[in-house]
């Protein structure tokens, strides 16, 4: 079964440690920890990121960014890329899943793409101005 916005919209607001909204074409998922993600289904895959941080509060990019390729094995399901939104670079956190997924595997992404944004947000915290 491919999972659409609307199936997953209703899966994840089961659980209790989720604000869940839907916003056009894509879902956006709250934690406890007020992190927050953004779900899509692109085709065939499922698409979770989350924002880390602007470039611009960056001191050093180099360094960090050869430490976020020293360290990205410390953080399964989850990479690390720069998006640019509204003229502004970001790095970002985030997962991909088939979109044929079984509910099990989309709560472990989400889970797991959490639990890495805020190993990431300490891990990284000292390269921010």
């Amino acid at each position: 079964m491919a999972w659409t916005l609307n199936d997953i919209e209703k899966l994840l607001a089961e659980d209790p440690r989720w604000s869940v909204t839907q916003e056009g074409d894509v879902i956006k998922v709250k934690n406890e920890e007020e992190i927050e993600a953004f779900l899509t289904v692109s085709g065939e895959q499922i698409l979770v990121e989350s924002l880390l941080f602007p470039v611009a509060q960056v001191n050093n990019c180099d360094e960090l960014n050869k430490t976020i390729l020293e360290t990205h094995k410390l953080f399964p399901l989850t990479t690390i890329s720069l998006e640019t939104i509204n003229g502004e670079q970001y790095y970002s956190a985030f997962g991909a899943l088939s979109a044929n997924s079984k509910a099990d595997s989309i709560v472990l992404e989400l889970d797991m793409l959490f639990t890495n944004v805020e190993g990431m947000l300490e891990s990284y915290e000292h390269f921010l101005k």
